[in-house]
């Protein structure tokens, strides 16, 4: 982000910045980040940065280039042992660099006045036992944004303690509220802990970070923690529990299942189908679309939210959707505001006209499903939701979306083009940039030390005493 440093060390083009010249540049792009390794929300805040524009340089330990040695031995890929991720670690670089080594120390110190910011998701004490903590950085570069990724934060009592993403959200309380009333509490995934409250945190914080560092220069450490941002998702319902509309426990409110407008049920063929008419414009016409009107108790407009009508209205309900499958609902609710939905599978999401429309997901070159990525930006005028013509039709020259974009040389910062064409643009009128797959291990390791000034003879020494796997 800050060009005061451009001139020192060189930088490659990020392994996911490729565009088509009519498309605005994503927001991240010139901002180069090196993640030091660690698995769930760390990588994770690393694609959300590197699908925004930014050069990722993930770390992986000599350990895991042998492992992805070993198993494409024996014709197995890296992702399958877990080493590389081909969704979280798209678009990324991967550099091999022992950390733990007075020589893999160097490295990254070499590398400070190229980076923006460091993503680190050790144990708090780690990084600073390694001499790679805050402290050593930030005394190398004052402007660079350290960002920190725990599940209970570099202080307080528990801080070293190990555990994972139910248990930050169990040690937050929020794992407490989430489940049916009278059934045990049910984790949504890790969801709550490692990508919304952790990862996603992260991606805030850095960004945050950046932009005060872009105003004042001083950088900063961002301590994102999963049971900190997991609280941080319950906010509204903290505000409902002021206000005297939501009380503590599960299933007892009107967005946690306790309420029959705000719930899944179960259809004729055991399909299932969402319902969330809470407004009463839309209850209205869920109820027209039904035609369970004379079954329903009288109520004034709006006096369905009174906990005193759930049970009768749930009764209805059931037996209503219970009695058509999932298809005739889904015909039914059709176009309306009636707020239902059927739950689909993967694949079915992945078909549905209206997500394919806007490429809600793609298959990269080997057939993984991945996320398209989120939010979508375009400079005003540069798409139908702009007010003005398709970026996508203007970038491709297509009107399908996901047309392929046109081939254009990508050049580094040497002005030399790179073997890189233009990235496809998918989204229809809301365009993004697909982003390139995710590196092999190492892959970009003499890359990165080259953009940083080592000779060749430096990282043949550098492999010479291990520092490299």
């Amino acid at each position: 982000m800050s060009s005061a440093h451009a001139a020192d060390v060189p930088r490659e083009t990020a392994a996911g910045s490729a565009r088509p010249a009519a498309t605005p540049p994503r927001p991240l792009e010139g901002v180069r980040i090196l993640d030091l390794g660690g698995i769930g929300p760390g990588p994770f805040a690393g694609m959300v940065l590197a699908d925004l524009g930014a050069e990722l340089i993930r770390v992986h330990r000599p350990q895991e280039a042998q492992a992805a040695a070993r198993a494409q031995a024996a014709g197995q890929t890296a992702a399958a042992i877990g080493t590389v991720s081909p969704v979280l670690d798209r678009g990324k670089r991967s550099l091999v660099l022992d950390l733990k080594s007075e020589a893999g120390r160097e490295v990254v110190l070499r590398l400070l006045p190229s980076l923006d910011a460091v993503i680190e998701g050790f144990r708090p004490g780690v990084a600073e036992r390694m001499g790679l903590g805050p402290a050593d950085l930030l005394a190398a570069r004052p402007e660079l944004v350290y960002g920190r990724i725990t599940g209970w934060g570099q202080t307080g009592p528990d801080a070293s303690k190990a555990g994972h993403d139910m248990n930050y959200i169990a040690g937050s309380g929020l794992l407490a509220q989430l489940g049916r009333a009278g059934q045990a509490p049910q984790f949504p995934a890790n969801l709550a802990g490692d990508f919304g409250g952790g990862g996603m945190q992260l991606a805030l914080g850095i960004v945050s970070a950046l932009l005060r560092a872009r105003i004042s220069g001083r950088g900063s450490v961002v301590d994102a923690t999963m049971g900190d941002g997991a609280n941080l998702l319950w906010a509204m319902q903290f505000g409902f529990e002021a206000q005297g509309v939501w009380q503590e426990g599960r299933g007892q409110n009107m967005l946690d299942s306790g309420a029959p407008f705000y719930d899944v049920y179960t259809t004729a063929d055991g399909g299932h189908v969402s319902v969330g008419c809470i407004e009463p414009q839309f209850f209205a016409e869920f109820v027209e679309k039904l035609g369970i009107a004379d079954r329903l108790p009288a109520m004034a407009r709006n006096e369905h939210r009174h906990p005193k009508h759930w049970a009768a209205q749930r009764a209805v309900f059931t037996e209503a959707l219970g009695s058509r499958t999932r298809a005739e609902l889904a015909e039914l609710f059709a176009g309306s505001d009636a707020c239902t939905v059927e739950i689909r599978s993967w694949a079915e999401a992945e078909a549905d006209p209206h997500n394919r429309a806007r490429d809600l997901f793609y298959r990269d070159e080997a057939g993984v499903r991945h996320p398209a990525p989120a939010p979508r930006f375009a400079d005003l005028g540069g798409a139908a939701w702009a007010g003005g013509a398709s970026a996508a039709k203007g970038a491709s020259g297509a009107d399908a979306p996901g047309a392929e974009a046109s081939g254009t040389a990508v050049t580094d910062a040497s002005g030399a083009a790179s073997a890189e064409t233009s990235a496809e643009v998918l989204g229809g009128d809301e365009p993004y940039v697909r982003p390139q797959r995710a590196p092999e291990v190492g892959e970009h390791t003499e890359q990165v030390l080259t953009s940083a000034g080592f000779s060749a003879e430096q990282i043949a020494q550098l492999r010479e005493v291990g520092a490299l796997g």
